[in-house]
């Protein structure tokens, strides 16, 4: 097995269709099924099955797969350390956070990044899936939840207080909500992961047991803009709300958790050049969000 190939393999094991796997490579669908068929032509073996939900390793596919990871962990070895002996500020970095983050602060770092660095190309994807550092899908992350890997370097750089906000086209048809009624009769714009993860809803740490829950989402952006078009009542960051234009109810009470941002990437980019100062310049943009709206 060569390289190129077993990142092949390694692709449809990780996303089980061609269309899927082409897209995490970035090259077409035609292409992932011909160096596939060549590949099992190759070792003389057949290593999925072409199964209606998608492809399945057979026998000497799983075979296959410990040696492949191994390759695979090689040659990103390989490629981190000469990327870190790497001083020069140019090149690309990939970055990856939440719309949200994206939306309203690295855009306008990246922009002030790329007066001082221009050769530094950014590539920046939003997901709301947790990209991962160890298999260079990303250098840099910008996440809303600690990581536990204890192969990357983590750091807090932003805490924002949130609150529960309303547009004021919502409270003129709804009226003002009272905390002890547990939100009987008004309408919540839920964040979908954080939904799950409750018995039922808290609004501000209020229990909203009487809300009606009109729409849940899994972005942050989205429940902003869901509450600016008077869908309902939803919790964001301070900050956020207000720059929206958007009425904080009871602003005396807060969620009890911060919205926290993490900055996570591979210790060994901390030695690349263009790594390391994008990291620095966007983290710096984080930090001193507050501070700047003032």
């Amino acid at each position: 097995m060569n390289w190129d190939d077993t990142r092949i393999f390694l692709a449809l094991t990780r996303s089980p269709s061609l269309r899927a796997a082409a897209r995490s490579l970035g090259v077409d669908q035609a292409t992932v099924g011909r160096r596939l068929q060549a590949l099992e032509a190759e070792l003389g073996a057949t290593l999925f099955l072409r199964a209606k939900g998608g492809y399945l390793l057979t026998a000497a596919g799983e075979a296959a797969l410990g040696a492949a990871r191994r390759m695979e962990a090689a040659a990103l070895d390989l490629r981190t350390r000469i990327e870190g002996q790497d001083e020069s500020h140019s090149g690309l970095v990939r970055v990856t956070s939440s719309d949200s983050i994206a939306m309203d602060f690295l855009l306008p770092a990246i922009e002030r990044l790329q007066q001082r660095w221009p050769g530094i190309r950014v590539d920046l994807e939003v997901s709301t899936q947790v990209l991962s550092l160890s298999r260079r899908q990303a250098d840099i992350a910008f996440r809303n939840v600690r990581p536990d890997a204890p192969d990357l370097v983590v750091r807090r750089v932003a805490s924002w207080s949130v609150g529960l906000f309303a547009s004021a086209a919502y409270l003129e048809r709804f009226g003002m909500p009272v905390p002890d009624d547990e939100l009987r009769g008004h309408h919540l714009v839920a964040y979908g992961p954080t939904l799950e993860q409750r018995p039922f809803p808290t609004a501000a740490q209020v229990p909203a047991r009487q809300a009606r829950i009109a729409m849940a989402v899994n972005s942050g952006l989205l429940v902003r803009k869901a509450v600016a078009a008077g869908i309902g009542l939803g919790e964001m960051p301070v900050h956020l709300g207000e720059r929206e234009g958007l009425v904080r109810i009871w602003p005396e009470r807060r969620r009890a958790n911060d919205h926290e941002v993490w900055l996570v990437m591979h210790p060994d980019l901390q030695r690349t050049a263009r790594v390391r100062a994008t990291a620095e310049f966007l983290s710096q943009a984080l930090g001193q969000s507050l501070s700047e709206m003032g």
